[in-house]
């Protein structure tokens, strides 16, 4: 008897052969070849309705829709992230097109961690695939509002700093608290910009959270909030060094409670993006995952090591989750009144910054000012400097810009283009992206 998937699925892979930190790093390409291996034993590519796809090569107008990559994409962006990029662009386009219903990008350079503004590599990230991937579609396809929910162990700060300021791009991150784990963030208070507070969620689960604790998350917090929301498309940016068996965190979560949780999710796309357990559990987490978003029977997805009893949650984390849930959720019903409260009668939010490239070892200073505007979310100016390099600005017109604030960034814009050795603006109405260097 054949096998077949309730859902269609697509599923991008690529294991990126040519790049790597270091042959010993974490993030090497054996990630996804231990799960290649599982998906095949399996006789994953033998079920109807699963089908493979290549992905296609990112260009560097989708990395501009989102990055200031210092001093360009061509310097600083190799081949395989494109196609990393080009991978989650892929798995948008194959969703977007109805030739399948959800789609799962096995890839790798990760990008989670990449901000708005690239000076180098940090967290394993340069580039932000799903973030590109996201507004590649907005760009193809029409304006989406867009849920990104990241269940990757880390925070995904760089996806919160570039959609900061987008209330069409809702933001959930469950992880592990930033107290105990890089990069130090993702804490509750940090909501968003004044054009989108309350859109950006944070929920930093304490080290030992396990199965119940996740599916806990997800059915009083995450789906509730998604459904008020009301999204034209879910994508789940799918890390899996949550995992109890993962070296770099301290989570207890299995691959059969990662299937559960993808199941109930129901995202549309999924990108992978960490999990560095290569043999112990990216092949199981994987499968699961893959027969979730398929439909089908994932009850028999278990690690050779897997024990509930050994990973049973303690009385006292269920307890800080509920409250912690409760605390959130009311932060999200009282978005409106809470972003009043903070935001009324200013005309310009300053936020000082220090970003610490841990791969390559640069600290950046960043000012970045948001213009507050009752007309649409309001441009966003930066002016960044590292202790390698040089000062730049790089300003952003939002997508639903009202003339004004479009005029205002132009101004700012010709004013300041001999005031620095590199000067950017990303006109997201028009679709440019001008720079001067």
């Amino acid at each position: 008897m054949i096998l077949k998937a309730k859902n269609k699925l697509g599923i991008i892979f690529f294991p990126a052969f040519d790049w790597a930190i270091s042959p010993n790093h974490p993030e090497r390409e054996e990630r996804l070849l231990y799960t290649m291996d599982q998906l095949t034993e399996e006789g994953i590519q033998d079920i109807e309705g699963i089908k493979f796809y290549n992905p296609k090569m990112a260009i560097a107008k989708d990395i501009e829709r989102v990055h200031f990559c210092i001093p360009d994409v061509s310097h600083r962006v190799s081949q395989s992230h494109l196609i990393s990029a080009g991978g989650a662009i892929t798995a948008g386009e194959i969703v977007m097109n109805k030739e399948v219903q959800k789609s799962f990008a096995i890839v790798r350079p990760p990008g989670h961690h990449a901000q708005k503004v690239v000076w180098g590599d940090r967290g394993f990230c340069i580039i932000n695939i799903e973030a590109i991937m996201a507004e590649h579609l907005r760009q193809k396809f029409g304006h989406k509002k867009i849920a990104i929910v990241d269940t990757d162990c880390h925070h995904g700060d760089g996806t919160q700093n570039i959609f900061w300021n987008d209330p069409d791009t809702l933001y959930i991150s469950l992880h592990q608290d930033g107290r105990t784990l890089y990069p130090g963030t993702g804490f509750i208070d940090e909501l968003g910009g004044p054009g989108a507070y309350g859109y950006n969620i944070n929920i930093p689960l304490p080290p030992k959270t396990g199965d119940e604790g996740y599916l806990y998350v997800i059915d009083n917090l995450v789906l509730p909030i998604l459904n008020e929301y009301q999204p034209d498309l879910i994508i789940n940016s799918a890390g899996q060094d949550n995992h109890y068996s993962d070296p770099l965190t301290n989570m207890n979560i299995s691959a059969l409670g990662y299937a559960q949780l993808s199941e109930k999710l129901n995202a549309d796309i999924a990108v992978l993006e960490g999990g560095y357990s290569i043999e112990g559990a990216l092949p199981y987490v994987n499968l699961g995952l893959v027969l979730a978003m398929a439909g089908l029977d994932y009850s028999q997805v278990k690690e050779p090591d897997y024990s509930p009893e050994k990973l049973k949650q303690s009385p006292k984390i269920t307890d800080y989750i509920k409250r912690l849930c409760e605390i959130i959720y009311q932060n999200w019903k009282n978005r409106n009144e809470l972003s009043y409260k903070k935001f009324n009668h200013q005309e310009k939010i300053t936020r000082k910054r220090q970003v610490y490239y841990d791969t390559d070892s640069i600290n950046e200073n960043q000012t970045e000012e948001i213009y507050v505007c009752n007309h649409c979310s309001g441009i966003r100016v930066i002016q960044s400097q590292t202790d390698h390099g040089f000062p730049i600005m790089a300003i952003t017109i939002p997508k639903k810009a009202c003339k004004l604030c479009r005029s205002h960034a132009y101004e700012i814009y010709q004013q300041n283009r001999f005031n620095f050795k590199h000067i950017y603006l990303q006109d997201c109405t028009h679709d440019l992206f001008l720079s001067k260097q």
